[in-house]
């Protein structure tokens, strides 16, 4: 299966934004408006302590200039690797728009009000579920799943459902965000704004 990207403009220094959270929110703001399905879905690459990489997707649920964040149960695979191993990459994989953005950095927490005032913001549904989930965990089948929801109905009745201590957000802080436009023959553009010290440095990367 071979296909030339020819279709989108090129990413040319010239017409780069000044700084990589410009550049992502025009990037973002493209996927949207084009009707991409869940533009903010994102890979999130981890290791654990012996440096094996495991990959899966998330939402991303926030960004600015601090990083981007999203969401997860502490306790689960993720959780626990970046706990040991606390650096990620994602990658926001934007195919019918031919174009990547590709995060590197360290990880940090987010705050514990910064975490209840999203998880606030989550249908009930969802809350219920953070508590009734050991996520990554092995279950003897669907209906273990199915009483963990139960459990969480009835623990919480029609009362508030807070959100659980093992749950809560990370940040990724950047140390590179690259930039990656199809082009035809495999001349893709890649520009990567690294962080040097206090400041930014804007890169050609071959493709």
């Amino acid at each position: 299966m071979r296909r030339d990207y020819t279709e989108w403009p090129p990413l040319l220094e010239d017409g780069l934004a000044g700084d990589w959270t410009s550049q992502f929110a025009a990037w973002f703001a493209d996927a949207t408006a084009l009707g991409l399905p869940e533009p903010n879905a994102m890979i999130v690459a981890t290791a654990d302590a012996s440096g094996r990489p495991s990959a899966r997707t998330v939402l991303l649920k926030g960004y600015d200039s601090s990083g981007f964040v999203f969401f997860t149960n502490y306790e689960s695979r993720k959780g626990g690797e970046l706990g040991v191993n606390p650096y990620a990459s994602l990658v926001f994989p934007w195919f019918p728009v031919q174009r990547q953005v590709i995060v590197e950095g360290a990880v940090e927490r987010v705050s514990r009000a910064e975490t209840e005032a999203y998880f606030g913001s989550r249908p009930r549904g969802s809350r219920l579920g953070a508590w009734a989930s050991p996520q990554s965990r092995v279950l003897p089948g669907r209906d273990a799943v199915e009483a963990g929801l139960a459990a969480a109905i009835e623990r919480f009745g029609d009362g508030p459902v807070p959100a659980p201590p093992h749950w809560g957000g990370f940040r990724v802080v950047p140390s590179a965000v690259e930039f990656w436009q199809g082009r035809s023959s495999r001349l893709h553009d890649r520009l990567r704004f690294r962080r040097d010290g206090n400041e930014w440095v804007v890169e050609r990367l071959a493709p």
